[in-house]
């Protein structure tokens, strides 16, 4: 069970800093989106803080994920983002959403893996 975890956080941490390195430096072009997708994504590139923002989070989390150092933490700040990338896969891309179960799930998987970093995160005190 111990490789299958570090075979699962590389591979979400790959998949985040290639997102992440191709938002920033432009290295695929972007696709060309319709209907309510294109909708929704005018609206957060209006916003112009939301991409950057997010992108240099999942930039943070894949080099923990990678390098193996602050995952627990890592698990936590990126759990929103996988959410996010499921939801909208789900509801605006359906064709994109085996790869946002993959993150979703993958995250989950992580964090129960990491479980016992935060238990004293939930303790009565």
């Amino acid at each position: 069970m111990k490789i299958f975890t570090i075979v699962v956080r590389v591979l979400i941490g790959f998949l985040l800093l290639f997102a992440s390195i191709s938002f920033f430096l432009h290295l695929v072009p972007e696709p060309v989106t319709t209907g309510d997708f294109k909708a929704f994504q005018v609206g957060l590139v209006a916003s112009a803080y939301i991409m950057p923002l997010a992108k240099g989070v999942e930039l943070i989390c894949g080099l923990a994920y990678v390098l193996g150092r602050y995952v627990a933490l890592a698990n936590l700040i990126i759990l929103p983002i996988t959410l996010n990338i499921l939801l909208i896969n789900a509801f605006l891309t359906p064709e994109h959403l085996p790869l946002g179960i993959f993150v979703f799930a993958g995250n989950l998987f992580l964090i129960v893996r990491y479980w016992d970093h935060y238990k004293g995160l939930l303790a009565a005190k």
